[in-house]
């Protein structure tokens, strides 16, 4: 009974000691599963937060869209780039948008070919968003026609602004027209190049086809010369000469070919 009661006794220790064992080992495969989803946070990189904009927000920013007029520049003065029309017009209101068209780069390269200079960027025309239509409409009826500085050593002295104001014209109209004329330009450029590739595959075919008839035409040339060397040796043989009416002078003739 004492020896059963010590095996007993020993087998509680150690099956103790055994769960012991395993509730270390679970502690510690949590701690490393705890910490294997942080050291995958921090490699992951993290990601920007969205400002989600609220009802009231939207519909005073499409107020402020709808308070906005929009002036039109008909005519843009060498060295004049949009920062400089925006710091210019920023002195009568505030100027939210500013859009100025470049002039084509065969033209750039046609004009410093001719004129020489610098060749820098020029621009065609431009549009200016201003925050206020009343202001802009007041803005281009004073403006028009005027001169833009009255300064000798200003760049611009003597060029007068040439402006308008579009009446019901939105920066979205504007946009759409940019849009459609890449398209268009992309377009034209596409079906360029697709004539391109037909002229040259044309121009390729033609090539060939000319090797083709040439190689065809020297077969033919060779091919005549060996002919034509082989009946020339085959006639090459003496003639005699002609008999004369007289009979004299066929029985001469006739003797001699015997003899």
């Amino acid at each position: 009974a004492n020896m059963d009661s010590g095996n007993s006794s020993g087998d509680e220790h150690a099956s103790v000691n055994s769960v012991e064992d395993q509730d270390d080992y679970v502690e510690e495969r949590d701690e490393s599963d705890a910490e294997e989803p942080s050291e995958i946070v921090d490699k992951k990189k993290k990601k920007k937060k969205v400002h989600r904009l609220e009802l009231t927000e939207t519909e005073n920013f499409n107020e402020k869209l709808r308070k906005r007029g929009v002036i039109y520049i008909a005519r843009i003065p060498p060295r004049m780039t949009p920062t400089k029309v925006k710091a210019l017009l920023s002195d009568f209101a505030e100027v939210t948008r500013v859009y100025l068209v470049e002039e084509d780069p065969t033209v750039r390269k046609r004009r410093k070919k001719e004129y020489g200079g610098s060749g820098g960027k020029r621009y065609i025309e431009g549009w200016v968003e201003l925050a206020n239509k009343k202001k802009a409409k007041h803005i281009a009826m004073s403006l028009n026609n005027t001169p833009i500085s009255n300064h000798k050593r200003n760049p611009h002295y003597g060029d007068l602004w040439n402006v308008k104001y579009l009446s019901k014209f939105k920066w979205s109209h504007l946009t759409e027209k940019v849009a459609y004329e890449r398209r268009v330009r992309e377009q034209k450029l596409r079906i360029e190049m697709m004539h391109a590739r037909r002229e040259n595959a044309a121009y390729v075919q033609m090539v060939e086809t000319g090797k083709k008839l040439d190689k065809i035409e020297e077969r033919k040339r060779k091919r005549g010369e060996k002919d034509g060397s082989e009946v020339m040796k085959k006639r090459r043989h003496r003639q005699s000469k002609p008999i004369d009416g007289s009979k004299k002078s066929a029985k001469s003739a006739v003797l001699q070919s015997v003899l």
